[in-house]
């Protein structure tokens, strides 16, 4: 692949990004969430047609319509959220892809038992997809795409919900596929677990590639962090941190699907920012929603201000001063369908004694609504307009607008700027760090360096679900960073 670019809506995904897979060969495709990775296998797997570039099969001119066209040149995807019908059996799953090759359900699970055996996988074609383990639907979306005729297997994030175990036995077989002659693409962000198996190497960043089908062995650690981070990263000057009590505590916190033999722990002092940074995958979706009460802990212990929160739901929490900006606006914050006005009042109704009949104010919604619109500067907003007609800025301003009330205490903000452009970026962390001026405590999640420490006075790593390391922000350094995000110690 060379000289490829790709664009949606004008924003540019890859800028002259390349890329270079040999037979036989196992080749780690890393970089952080964002960096072109999936975009650019994406093109190789005819899923999306490049606005520039070109790509060679073989030596020959390479250009999929579709990724039926690159099935039949050899090249298959395994994508990082599975393919398959769950109400179907896995030999259903295959006969829906297969046409001519299977005309009949024996046919099609005896073509899987068949590749199942040549491979080494194990997989029974008639179990249901929704009995299935993680670990077993990827096997299944593995063993179709080889039936297919794939000679170049490209595995999107494949080890990312899988335990170590299921992780070690998965990298162990692309490694036999490419002794077989094949060739397999791991797109990844956990270095650390493809080192050993990989053959080459390739890093991107912000759409580019910063190094090219490098021999694995000859790449030292310390360079691989530095490449995948970039070398702009750079700490904004802030006030001076003058922390107070702990407010929220969380002490050897476990959850399912954890990876790590540690549980998160963590303090966070009124009038301090933490950031924590990973790259996603790493348990940050998990820990919110333990935090938030939308998850239930396996083990440890969660407390506001001295008292333990475990088992308490998410209205107890917000009424002992915990606020959300969730990662995604309107997944986890705010309603599409309901108005500005309805949208800010929610958690007020919710605060209410249950069992009593209350009548909205709907006059006083309306104005408390105004008030807001005018004080968060929301565009384009309207007491009774629809929260989905507004910008992705202005929409999280209305959350901004609900969250940041005098009774907050302590805010988890989840990636609070993600996928703003600048000028709304910037409202919205000086509006946490003027909460934080006046007492508050955050904690700070994102994927987005810049973010962290142009807001953070300490900074933590999360990777594989647990704490890696942690500084003051005047002792972060780059190759610390980059050392921790790519998973080594």
């Amino acid at each position: 692949m060379l000289g490829i670019a790709k664009a949606f809506d004008g924003k540019p995904a890859l800028h002259h990004a390349g890329f270079t897979l040999s037979w036989g060969e196992v080749h780690a495709l890393v970089g952080e969430n964002g960096a072109g990775k999936s975009t650019l296998m994406n093109i190789a797997a005819g899923i999306y047609a490049p606005d520039a570039g070109q790509q060679r099969l073989d030596g020959i001119a390479y250009t999929p319509n579709s990724p039926a066209d690159a099935a039949r040149a050899g090249i298959g995807m395994v994508h990082q959220h599975f393919r398959l019908v769950e109400s179907f059996t896995v030999a259903e799953n295959a006969l829906l892809t297969l046409g001519a090759q299977a005309r009949s359900l024996k046919e099609a699970s005896m073509l899987l038992r068949q590749k199942a055996e040549a491979v080494g996988l194990t997989i029974d074609p008639a179990r249901k997809v929704s009995t299935l383990s993680i670990a077993e639907r990827q096997r299944a979306e593995i063993l179709k795409v080889l039936l297919l005729g794939a000679r170049i297997l490209i595995l999107d994030e494949p080890t990312a919900v899988l335990t170590e175990e299921e992780s070690r036995a998965l990298l162990e077989f692309t490694r036999r596929l490419a002794d077989q002659g094949l060739a397999v693409v791991l797109i990844t962000h956990k270095l650390k677990e493809v080192a050993d198996f990989s053959h080459k190497i390739t890093i991107m960043r912000h759409g580019q590639t910063v190094l090219a089908s490098a021999p694995m062995a000859e790449v030292q650690e310390a360079e691989i962090g530095t490449l995948i981070v970039g070398e702009t990263v750079t700490a904004s000057e802030r006030p001076a941190s003058q922390p107070g009590d702990i407010r929220l505590a969380v002490k050897d916190l476990r959850f399912s699907g954890q990876k790590s033999r540690e549980g998160v722990s963590l303090e966070l002092r009124a009038g301090e920012v933490l950031g924590l940074a990973g790259v996603g995958g790493n348990g940050q979706e998990e820990l919110v929603a333990c935090l938030s009460g939308g998850l239930k802990p396996v083990s440890g212990t969660i407390t506001i201000a001295g008292e333990r929160i475990d088992d308490l739901p998410p209205k107890a929490r917000r009424a002992m001063g915990l606020r959300l900006i969730p990662a995604d606006r309107f997944a986890g914050g705010l309603i599409r369908e309901m108005t500005v006005a309805e949208n800010l009042v929610m958690t007020e109704i919710a605060r209410e004694v249950p069992g009593r009949l209350r009548l909205l104010d709907r006059k006083k919604m309306t104005e408390n609504a105004r008030q807001a619109i005018t004080h968060f500067d929301i565009r384009g907003a309207a007491p009774d307009r629809r929260t989905e007609l507004l910008s992705g800025g202005n929409a999280q301003k209305v959350l901004l607008a609900r969250e940041l009330d005098p009774g907050m205490k302590i805010l988890i903000a989840h990636s609070p700027s993600r996928g703003l452009d600048v000028k709304a970026s910037a409202f919205v962390r000086s509006a946490i760090a003027k909460a934080v001026e006046q007492g508050a405590a955050c904690l700070l999640i994102s994927e987005d360096l810049q973010e962290i420490l142009a807001l953070s006075h300490r900074v933590a790593i999360i990777n594989g679900g647990a704490i890696a390391g942690e500084r003051a922000i005047a002792d972060v350094t780059l190759d610390w960073i980059g050392g921790l995000l790519a998973g080594h110690a």
